[in-house]
């Protein structure tokens, strides 16, 4: 079913442009904010300390502040349906950077194939859900990444983005399940693959809960 389900639907771009008008009154959300004092300090201080690093198989590794990130172009919005494996789906705005753009900022070396998304969440602590422990993270494949609506999203609705649904950041992959799309990120690693991350699955759900890396909607 995998090598059909990727055939049938890898190839599909997503361009979703809801109504204003279709937005979800209150859009759910699953997981716990990191609790950690050091995220607590951020977000009292509007994430001012917050940096997003870029590394791994890239020409040029960055750190990039939430002001960096709002500099590099007027924010992106899209109005998307966000489809959870749990059967639930809410219709949201967010607003962001591209990231095929950070892509191609940070030039990514030939044997990249995948981004590893890496969060502020100790699951060990902030329980997302599930049993398991260590840093919440998913991977990504560069393909993916450089489709049009998916998204380093820091607003939603036409506000910041609230810290529940992943402030300062959080990833949006419009063709892809809720929870590839990782929140509270911190750090984003380039790789040529992704056994040794983790159990090897390609994140941290499906090291846990047995979910599959590919779940195009």
């Amino acid at each position: 079913m995998n090598s059909f389900r990727r055939l049938a639907l890898r190839r599909l771009i997503s361009h979703q442009d809801y109504a204003r008008s279709k937005l979800s009154v209150e859009h759910r959300v699953n997981g716990k904010p990191p609790c950690s004092t050091e995220y607590k300090l951020m977000a009292v201080h509007d994430f001012a300390d917050w940096r997003l690093e870029i590394g791994g198989l890239v020409e040029r590794p960055m750190t990039l502040t939430l002001d960096d990130l709002r500099a590099l172009r007027e924010p992106h919005s899209q109005r998307v349906l966000h489809n959870c494996v749990q059967g639930w789906s809410s219709i949201g705005e967010w607003g962001g950077v591209p990231l095929r753009e950070v892509v191609e900022m940070v030039r990514p070396l030939p044997q990249a194939r995948h981004l590893c998304f890496l969060t502020m969440q100790d699951t060990g602590r902030d329980e997302p859900s599930a049993e398991g422990a260590g840093q919440f993270y998913e991977v990504v494949d560069l393909e993916l990444a450089r489709e049009p609506q998916t998204l380093l999203a820091y607003e939603m609705n036409g506000g910041p983005l609230p810290i529940k649904h992943g402030a300062p950041l959080r990833l949006r992959v419009e063709t892809q399940v809720g929870f590839k799309m990782a929140k509270w990120i911190e750090r984003i690693e380039f790789v040529s693959g992704y056994a040794c991350i983790g159990k090897g699955m390609g994140g941290w759900r499906e090291d846990n809960v047995f979910y599959d890396k590919d779940v195009e909607v």
